[in-house]
């Protein structure tokens, strides 16, 4: 026999996911959110996933929704569980990835009485959400209508901004109160706008008498339509489109490799390689080194295409244009000229030097972390959904061939914490293998990611260990300092041996070139359980590696 909530607010809420599909609720345990909880997982049309830490269950929340391309609802109880879901709640804030954020509070007038687990709730993530909604309680004066109405209003605005939208729920108690049937309550008509997009007249002149346009692309989910459409823009080499791992576009003619061309760029080289027209499609881009070059650069013209922001990353930017990309560039090859370009072959010449160079210099990099990411660019099986960790991963997946997967990182706020929730929660929702390559720091930061029951046994992760954050011997200054070991790189004789064991994965461990090279196949078996391989490359000097191979590239450029 089912069990529902008897509370009205919870029944009006649970109604209103279900009339725009909302059905996956991650729910972390307690007892203030327990009437939710109750009440979700009594839907058939619902599926509920129990993620005891709140930090890690938002992650993994941000996780499932990229890959469904719907919003996932979280639930929690009051107090600093709420707060801990604050990470994750940022990023998918900077990323728009679709987060309903359901945390269940003491009723108002318990707020600063020093009642337990009551903290000022309402509106907990206003800076970092699209909307912030309360509820009343049942007994309040016209909560049905009420709460029936800001339910509707905070879903719609979920899709809507495609974004993090906050409903706080009081409840007081008896919160056990159970019925075995529910009320008949009415059908929601969805009244969500669909967005329409002018294209200006004025944009393909601006077009056609700019001899040098550059398009930048940065962190986007796969687009198939947008990859026709820019690869029909650089057919003729009419235009330079420059893209990183996570912009999820694959064309030989495409440069997908900023760093490998730009690095060593001085400010003559600025004025050389400078657009007159800067575009910019997705969101944020990894490369420091593209960001100082265009903001060297000062293009006379600067379009940015997206439907949520407009930032003006490069000082310069002069038309917002807030639509999708695909539906723009639909629009713009409908009303320009495609004509052969010398800026096309003058960045041409340069990426062939420097693809040269790059191919030249990789037999010389001995084992290290950079020769896992060489190695894994080519292993990888092409069915393979890849996520990257903060930090080292997302930049030295930049310098290899990882354009040919989906790829995926949190580069919203390009924090360490929760990368390995998020792939986790992503591989939940996919038939198709994920892969999470990460560093070390990065992987016992979120520890409990792996605290999961729902992850599928093809779901895969690589552990680059050097010991430490290795990324601050590579940046420039932490290294001259006295507190780079302990305090700033952290270094540390951490394995993840016996945690793949405490969490039921198979353990692979690579020490030196011959072992990886022999166990590397075996890891991409299909088995009984998700597996981990620990790579440790701890005193092969790593960042030396990597300067040396920076050092190979110049000489020829």
């Amino acid at each position: 026999m089912k069990q529902y909530s008897s509370i009205r607010s919870v029944q009006i809420l649970a109604h209103v996911l279900q009339q725009y599909g909302i059905d996956k609720i991650v729910v972390s345990p307690g007892s203030r959110n327990a009437p939710l909880a109750i009440h979700f997982s009594e839907l058939d049309e619902m599926q509920c996933y129990s993620i005891v830490d709140e930090r890690s269950a938002a992650f993994v929340g941000m996780g499932m929704a990229k890959a469904l391309k719907k919003p996932v609802a979280l639930t929690c109880t009051s107090g600093s569980a709420a707060t801990n879901y604050y990470p994750a709640i940022v990023e998918a804030f900077y990323q728009n990835i679709p987060l309903l954020i359901l945390t269940a509070d003491r009723p108002a007038d318990y707020v600063d009485i020093f009642d337990g687990q009551t903290i000022r709730q309402n509106h907990l993530y206003q800076q970092h959400s699209y909307g912030d909604f309360q509820l009343k309680e049942d007994k309040e004066e016209g909560s049905y209508d009420y709460n029936l109405d800001t339910v509707k209003k905070a879903v719609e605005l979920c899709f809507e901004k495609s974004g993090p939208v906050h409903i706080n729920v009081p409840l007081s108690e008896p919160l056990y109160n159970l019925v075995n049937e529910l009320p008949v309550l009415p059908s929601v008509e969805s009244t969500i706008q669909k967005k329409k997009f002018d294209f200006a007249p004025n944009l393909t002149a601006e077009w056609n008498t700019s001899k040098r346009i550059l398009i930048l692309v940065g962190s986007q989910a796969p687009n198939p339509e947008l990859q026709m459409q820019l690869s029909q823009l650089v057919k003729n080499h009419s235009v330079v489109i420059l893209t990183e791992v996570t912009s999820n576009l694959n064309n030989e003619k495409f440069f997908s490799h900023i760093d490998r061309y730009i690095f060593n760029f001085n400010e003559e080289d600025f004025k050389t390689y400078a657009p007159d027209l800067l575009i910019t499609v997705g969101q944020n881009v990894v490369s420091k080194k593209v960001k100082k070059f265009l903001r060297e650069a000062k293009p006379k013209h600067h379009w940015h295409i997206d439907e949520n922001w407009q930032p003006d990353t490069y000082f310069v930017l002069d038309r917002n244009i807030e639509a999708k990309p695909e539906v723009f560039f639909s629009k713009l090859l409908n009303n320009i000229n495609l004509e052969p370009s010398s800026y096309y072959n003058l960045w041409d010449v340069l990426r062939d030097k420097a693809d040269a160079r790059h191919d030249a210099t990789l037999p010389k990099i001995g084992y290290s972390d950079f020769y896992l990411f060489n190695m894994l660019s080519d292993v990888i099986p092409a069915n393979y959904k890849v996520h990257f960790s903060n930090s080292s991963a997302i930049r030295y997946a930049q310098l290899f061939d990882f354009n040919k997967f989906d790829c995926y990182c949190n580069r919203g706020t390009s924090g360490i914490d929760g990368c390995t929730s998020t792939a986790m929660g992503f591989a939940m929702m996919t038939d198709e293998p994920t892969l999470l390559i990460t560093g070390d720091i990065s992987f016992f930061y979120d520890i409990n990611g792996l605290w999961n029951q729902y992850i599928p046994p093809f779901a895969r992760i690589v552990i680059f260990n050097n010991g430490e954050g290795n990324i601050f011997r590579i940046i420039p200054g932490p290294s001259d300092t006295n507190a780079v070991d302990e305090l700033i790189a952290t270094q540390h004789h951490k394995s993840a041996e016996l945690l793949a064991k405490h969490f039921g994965f198979d353990y692979i461990k690579a020490e030196d070139e011959l072992s990886l090279d022999r166990v590397v196949e075996t890891f991409f078996k299909p088995g009984q359980k998700p597996k981990i391989l620990e790579v440790m490359t701890k005193g092969h000097h790593n960042e030396d590696q990597l300067k040396a191979y920076f050092e190979n590239l110049k000489q020829t450029l």
